[in-house]
This record gives structure tokens, sequence and C-alpha cells, in this order.
């Protein structure tokens, strides 16, 4: 079992069972109690759990409506598929393309990957900036704006007004939902108009979304299919979604 689908089973067990102990996790996970201690730590400070005295119990009902998942849990959510998706999503660029990288974990993992080729990256990301800001090639440009503590990007009037000023070859987005019918979609109305802003500025528009996003209708439109040009997601999609998209003449890679 990898770490990120321990991650997952860990955080089912508590959601269903309430709150479950550190012994019973260890049996149901084949590994130590050690392992699991670490795990539920790292899982209560991505917000997915709380620790109690010999295990842990679930905070599903305590999350705000609307409420942006933390960059600390979205880095571990189906991490190996968004790695996969990542580096495929890396070989459509070209050196000296300007590209746009959202602020979503799969770009992250995009930015560890890339290549130090000449670029230029426009990023709302502080993640993507740092992660990229030892790589001597590429040029690097932050939209500033409000600190979204949570995921760790920059949203708002000033962020949304530096993307006026430029455009770029390919943005490479995620999203909460993929639905065929209503399209892209996020979860926080601030991030969305920050997606809107991109899809608008880009030759080409790239969605990164592993299987688990589509047919998913979050709270806020960000885009229609019609403004998509090509989707990277795993193999796990349905085999009629990809139909329906080829229909729409939309490209979708799977990995």
């Amino acid at each position: 079992m990898l770490v990120a689908e321990r991650y997952e089973k860990i955080v089912q067990l508590v959601n269903d069972r309430g709150s479950i102990r550190v012994s019973e996790l260890s049996e149901l996970c084949q590994v130590t109690e050690e392992t699991i201690r670490r795990d539920l730590d790292r899982l209560e400070m991505a917000g997915r759990l709380r620790r109690s005295h010999g295990g842990a119990v679930s905070i599903k009902d305590q999350q705000p409506l609307h409420a942006e998942i933390p960059y600390t849990e979205r880095e571990i959510i189906r991490a190996e598929e968004k790695r996969r998706i990542a580096a495929e999503a890396v070989k459509l660029i070209r050196p000296k393309d300007r590209i746009l990288l959202d602020a979503s974990s799969t770009a992250w993992y995009m930015a560890s990957s890339m290549p130090d080729i000449p670029l230029t990256v426009l990023t709302n990301s502080i993640k993507v900036a740092t992660e990229l800001a030892g790589k001597e090639k590429i040029e690097v440009i932050s939209t500033g704006g409000i600190l979204a503590q949570r995921s760790l990007s920059f949203v708002g009037p000033l962020a949304e007004r530096s993307l006026d000023a430029y455009h770029v070859d390919k943005a490479f987005l995620s999203c909460k939902g993929v639905h065929l019918e209503r399209g892209i979609s996020e979860s926080n109305e601030l991030q969305a108009r920050v997606k809107q802003k991109m899809v608008g500025m880009a030759d080409q528009v790239i969605v990164l979304a592993d299987s688990s996003k589509f047919g998913v209708q979050a709270f806020t439109h960000v885009a229609d299919l019609a403004d998509v040009d090509s989707i990277v997601t795993d193999r796990s999609i349905d085999p009629e979604t990809l139909r329906q998209l080829a229909d729409r003449s939309i490209a979708v890679t799977t990995v």
C-alpha cells in the first residue's frame, strides 16, 4: 500500500467509525503503531482528523461550508495520480514557452519535476514560485495579491488585475470538479475568479484532473468545457466520460 493510499484508508476508517485506536489502525493497515502515530500527526496537521489519547477522532462534521482544503491536505490526496499527471503535463512544455501554473498541488508537482530550460512561468502559487526559484533558466512572475493561507496562493482584485497584463501560450489548471454539462468548477469563489482570468489569457488551456474530479460540480463555475483544449487525467476515468469528451473534441491523455 502506498503512503497516500494508507492516509486515505485511515481517514475513511476514522470518518466511518467516528474514532479509532492506534492499535486497530496498525492491524488494519499492516504497519507498526509508530508508523500510524506519525501518519496521524501528519493528517492532523492537514486538518483531516483530530488526534486523541491512543487514537484519532473524526472532524468530518466540523468543516466549514465551501472552505478551501488546506494545501498540506491536498498534497497527500491521490498523490500518486497527481505525480503521474504532472509528469505527463511537463512533456507538453517547450523551451521558451510562456506558461501559467495555478496554485494546485498538481501544479507544484509539475514545478518540482520541470527541467531547467528557458521558460517564463506566471503563477499565483507561493509553493510553485519557491520550487522554481532554484532553476536558473526559468523566469518566474508572481501575481501578488491577498494571501489565501489555506492554499498558499494569491487571490483577490490585485491578483486578477495582475493577470490582465499578461498573455501565455499554455495555462495548466486544476479544479475541484469537471462536469460534462456544467464545466469546470471550484469550491472557493476567490479561487474561481482567478482561474476564470487564467482561462481567458491563454492560447491553450490544459486541465489537470484526477479521475475523482469527473462528474463533480463544485460551488463556483470557472469555465465551460468548450474553453478547455486538453485534459490530463489518470487511467481510472470512466470510459463513457472519455467518449463524451472525445465527442466534444477535447483531447484527453490518461496516465
